[in-house]
């Protein structure tokens, strides 16, 4: 993907009308900002970028607010799904504008699934460093973001995401996927090998049963903010595969 010229050189960033919009679903403990470089590549490649504010209350919630920014677009969408983010993309995904899917580092449910039936294994290593307030949501201790969510990240950059974190109520990561978007559209699929909240090696196994395309990348929890460039690249790939079917 080639970046065009933008404001830093005087000139504004064309828009390609002719390409899909990437509409990016955020997880558990982040929320859109934290993709702010990515969303400044894609946009630089001329590409419509739309970032969804996921209330991470239930299933059913997150779905809707994904639809409602799907919705709102005029053409093709490549939807874009991380940790948990990947269960929500799995049901808005049936959505008709949707073309294809990208799951970075995320759950992908079958149909009767939920976030936590898509696991092997507790949802978290760090599941003692869980907190939980009165209205059934999960925080991160700060010592758990450095440690398991964000460690290739400065220390700085860690104390922040802890500070501005979305915590996700419990009881989302048992409700369950109706209709799995991933059997009728194309995926791709960013495997962090470096993944401490999701085992890379549950990574590939929800990959492969998902027949999605696989690039792995020497990244923790959050490539987005690691390894922003190749993330781009990777939901690149899947605008251009969609490009090519318009």
């Amino acid at each position: 993907m080639t970046p065009r010229r933008g404001h830093a050189e005087g000139l504004e960033i064309p828009r390609d009308f002719n390409a899909p919009t990437v509409v990016i679903v955020h997880g558990a403990w982040v929320d859109a900002t934290a993709w702010r470089e990515v969303i400044a590549l894609l946009q630089a490649a001329g590409l419509g970028v739309v970032a969804v504010q996921n209330p991470l209350s239930a299933l059913a919630d997150d779905v809707d607010a994904v639809t409602r920014a799907i919705d709102q677009q005029r053409g093709p969408v490549v939807l874009v799904g991380h940790g948990y983010g990947g269960t929500v993309i799995t049901q808005a995904g049936n959505h008709s504008r949707v073309a294809a899917l990208v799951y970075v580092a995320a759950f992908a449910p079958n149909s009767g699934e939920s976030t936590t039936d898509a696991q092997d294994y507790p949802p978290l290593a760090c599941i003692g460093g869980l907190e939980v307030d009165s209205g059934g949501f999960l925080y991160l201790a700060p010592d758990v973001v450095l440690e398991f969510l964000a460690q290739d990240l400065p220390a700085s950059e860690c104390r922040v995401l802890a500070a501005t974190q979305q915590p996700i109520r419990a009881s989302a990561l048992l409700d369950r996927v109706a209709d799995a978007a991933w059997r009728s559209r194309p995926s791709w699929y960013i495997v962090s090998e470096g993944d401490r909240m999701i085992t890379p090696g549950l990574q590939r196994r929800i990959a492969n049963r998902i027949g999605a395309s696989v690039l792995g990348l020497p990244a923790d929890h959050v490539p987005f903010l690691s390894k922003p460039s190749e993330t781009a690249g990777a939901i690149g790939a899947a605008v251009e595969h969609v490009r090519g079917k318009c």
